[in-house]
């Protein structure tokens, strides 16, 4: 009996690129005929015809199967949600836009299955194509979280991977609202393998993660996996009072010895705008770990389904 292997694909406003996907698919599954590769297309309330075109595949080809979202939840949700509802003996996750290879997926699947491998995952080694700036600032991310959490999380690394049921199974006990799955894949542990490729550019449409919108991602793994701002946050506050102790001494052995009338005004205020410029900078990074812990606490689904072809002995349309 065949092993079953099943591609998540998180999709939002896709149009363009889902028919260069499913061709890539279909040469990709003719050299694993081995195996009996199935596609789950997560619509994560695309505004496009991403949902028309899935459900057009999936009615022409019975191994696409399609979960739309009641609206835009982001690619972490549609990356459980996909986890959520894949069956298989193993389960890929990997993007629409082609940035991912299928090319790879042979590669993948032999050092799972026959090396032994838990998961392999896949990391850039190049990032040409991609501007400067961000390529800087990711570099830049990654050594930082390397730094300051136990977590481990490879530089380029992508959400592409392949993974064991066992794996899949120890990501989804990690139900936490606020998700940032480089993180959650290498807080689980398990034997990986990575696999380097060269940087892929988009085949069709428009990226959706705007510098603004990775650089919040990148607090959201920063704040999920790492409590070493809290505790620069505490020494910060040490530091100044330590100096404001000092500057005391100094102006009350000065006002002593040489009765120093009061002046200074505008290093005063300086002074003060300094230190209130602190304290709402310390004030902002409590406020963000307050503000995820009010939303785990809120106990929210990280995911509504508004329609499916999914069927495991439930209704179609039926929340999943």
């Amino acid at each position: 009996m065949k092993k079953k292997v099943t591609l998540v694909v998180p999709c939002y406003n896709e149009e363009e690129v889902l028919p260069l996907f499913y061709e890539e698919f279909c040469k990709v599954s003719r050299e694993l005929q081995k195996f009996e590769m199935k596609v789950l297309l997560v619509d994560d309330g695309s505004k496009d015809k991403t949902l028309e075109i899935a459900k057009a595949l999936s009615q022409n080809d019975s191994r696409i199967k399609y979960l739309s979202f009641s609206r835009n939840f982001g690619k972490e949700a549609a990356i459980y949600a996909g986890l959520k509802n894949a069956d298989g003996d193993y389960v890929a996750i990997m993007d629409a836009d082609l940035q991912d290879p299928p090319s790879l997926l042979p590669e993948m699947i032999h050092a799972v299955v026959d090396e032994g491998y838990d998961s392999a995952a896949t990391r850039r080694v190049t990032r040409k194509g991609e501007p400067p700036i961000r390529s800087f600032f990711a570099r830049r991310f990654y050594h930082l979280m390397n730094k300051i959490s136990t977590t481990e999380i490879m530089d380029g690394a992508r959400d592409y991977r392949l993974m064991t049921k066992q794996f899949k199974d120890a990501i989804l006990q990690l139900s936490e609202y606020n998700r940032f799955s480089k993180g959650i894949f290498g807080w689980v542990g398990f034997q990986t393998k990575w696999i380097e490729f060269e940087n892929v550019e988009r085949q069709a449409g428009e990226t959706k993660w705007s510098f603004w919108k990775l650089l919040l991602y990148s607090l959201e793994g920063i704040i999920g996996f790492s409590t070493v701002p809290l505790a620069l946050v505490s020494v910060l506050g040490l530091i100044v009072c330590m100096i404001a102790f000092i500057f005391l001494i100094v102006i009350l052995v000065k006002t002593l010895c040489f009765g120093d009338p009061v002046a200074g005004w505008p290093s005063m205020a300086c002074i003060i705008l300094l230190l209130g410029g602190i304290q709402l900078f310390c004030m902002g990074i409590l406020g963000m770990y307050l503000s995820k812990t009010y939303l785990e606490t809120k106990k929210r689904p990280i995911y509504i389904c508004g329609e499916t072809n999914i069927l495991k002995g439930r209704e179609e349309n039926e929340e999943i």
